[in-house]
């Protein structure tokens, strides 16, 4: 089946898939933005009460609740770290398969150097965690 656009013949199959599947990407990613800001509000929400609980409980309960929130910041703060230890390896690893590959399909231009940008890139997101990041933890 066909619809005529200006004298040009375009099967319905082909206009209907790329508006269908593009409002059906977006309408998923409304809602999971949606769940998952109703997810961290929820968490937020629960660890704010238990800490008023701690607080509550004992002459101890807000020394100990500041221990928590303190440790609960060390590990988001390692957990980021890391995370931009394992980000530069990945992205090092992309420039320099990206070198490689470009070398290997053209020898006569130096393309190859195209793959220098990941690479520094990589290995700059790998210097800040092992380097100039402070060592609190």
């Amino acid at each position: 089946m066909a619809i005529d656009l200006g004298g040009n013949m375009v099967p319905i199959f082909g206009i209907l898939v790329p508006i269908v599947g593009s409002i059906a990407l977006f309408s998923f990613l409304g809602v999971a933005h949606w769940s998952d800001a109703r997810r961290k509000e929820r968490e937020t929400y629960y660890t704010t009460e238990a800490l008023k609980k701690i607080a509550e409980s004992s002459g101890e309960g807000a020394k100990s609740a500041l221990e928590y929130l303190r440790e609960q910041e060390k590990n988001a703060r390692r957990r980021r770290l890391e995370g931009m230890k394992l980000g530069g390896l990945i992205t090092a690893a992309v420039g320099v398969g990206m070198m490689v590959f470009l070398y290997g399909v053209e020898h006569e231009e130096p393309a190859y150097l195209v793959g220098l940008i990941p690479l520094l890139i990589g290995l700059a997101l790998l210097v800040y965690p092992l380097a100039l990041a402070p060592k609190e933890y």
